[in-house]
């Protein structure tokens, strides 16, 4: 089941939405701005189609691969994803230019993913041979670092802070980082220093994030108190989070619910709310929260929601039903080690 958000933070998940902008292919290339709106929309299929015909139509061959690409990684096919990324990178001009860097930041990303740690290093050493000021760049490539070599990580990650000393996202992006390598001592000094720095630029709702890391959780939850009217969707699925950790559910449910009547097209909310649910053995409630979470277009929580909707199909004793979605599910999402496992489990049932 999926918890804690954050708690298993990916390379991929930190980039999304950070290289979309700026990428447009204007009126010269309409199957390709078709074809990038399937993408925003998780139509990978439909994008990939878009893009082929952009190809046939002579549209602009570097956006049509770095398209394709996109798609490809949408549907968790990073070689295919690899190979279209390079070819994007091969049919540029020979000058760099920024969408050079963005294309190579998704390659980093799939050679992340396909396990080749070298490759994706190496690709943020040649953003970084011309960009020596990158911090995203520095971020990420300690956060590959990290499973090697520890000390050069490390030095990755001060140079990041040292660029950028009060970008609090990308502050909270390395704490996740080196807690999911077992460094979650060294990530807290990280915001333990922010917190004591009174930077004046720092928000009820940064300074509640921190602290939520920080395991403080009283200071946690007076923060996001604060915070939660002004930052909307985060903060009360912070916030709901805080009052889970302190062993309030009733609590976090109500703050869920809170939201949701004023907003129904958050698919987080209801995920978190379907967790509590779960947690209290409430799985009907549970299940209804997850499906209304599936039924929002356009959600990036679909896997998620997908594969808590099976996990409460099996807690409610359902494993004929719960076979049936995971076998589905896989279909969609095959290289998920964890699903696999539950799925022999469900055929033996």
């Amino acid at each position: 089941m999926n918890g804690k958000m954050g708690k298993s933070v990916l390379l991929a998940v930190l980039l999304a939405g950070l290289m979309f902008a700026g990428c447009g292919s204007g009126d010269a290339n309409p199957s390709v701005t078709e074809g990038m709106a399937a993408v925003e929309a998780l139509d990978y299929q439909t994008a990939l189609q878009c893009f082929d015909k952009a190809m046939t139509d002579g549209e602009d061959q570097r956006l049509s691969y770095r398209g394709q690409g996109l798609a490809y990684m949408g549907l968790t096919q990073y070689e295919a994803a690899a190979e279209a990324f390079e070819k994007a990178l091969g049919a540029g001009s020979g000058r760099v230019d920024d969408l050079d860097y963005d294309i190579n930041y998704y390659l980093a990303t799939t050679y992340y993913k396909l396990g080749e740690t070298e490759k994706g290093i190496q690709t943020y050493n040649a953003i970084l041979a011309l960009r020596p000021k990158d911090k995203l760049a520095y971020c990420l490539r300690g956060s590959l670092r990290l499973a090697t070599d520890y000390e050069r990580a490390k030095a990755d990650f001060d140079k990041a802070i040292s660029l950028a000393k009060e970008d609090y996202d990308l502050l909270i992006n390395i704490y996740l980082s080196l807690e999911r390598y077992g460094y979650r001592e060294v990530g807290q000094e990280y915001l333990q220093t922010a917190l004591g720095s009174e930077a004046k630029s720092m928000t009820d709702y940064q300074r509640g994030r921190m602290y939520y890391y920080l395991g403080d959780y009283d200071n946690a939850r007076n923060y996001l108190e604060k915070a939660r009217k002004s930052e909307g969707s985060a903060a009360i699925l912070l916030l709901g989070q805080t009052y889970e950790e302190l062993g309030d559910f009733n609590y976090a449910i109500s703050v869920y619910n809170t939201y949701l009547e004023g907003d129904q097209t958050n698919a987080s909310v209801y995920n978190r709310l379907g967790l509590c649910k779960m947690e209290m053995k409430m799985y009907e409630e549970a299940l209804a929260a997850f499906q209304a979470g599936k039924n929002i277009e356009n959600n990036d929580m679909m896997q998620t929601l997908r594969f808590n909707e099976i996990i409460t199909y099996e807690r409610l004793g359902n494993y004929k039903q719960a076979a049936s979605l995971m076998s589905g599910y896989l279909s969609a999402y095959p290289d998920d080690e964890t699903a696999q496992r539950e799925y022999i489990f469900l055929k033996t049932r």
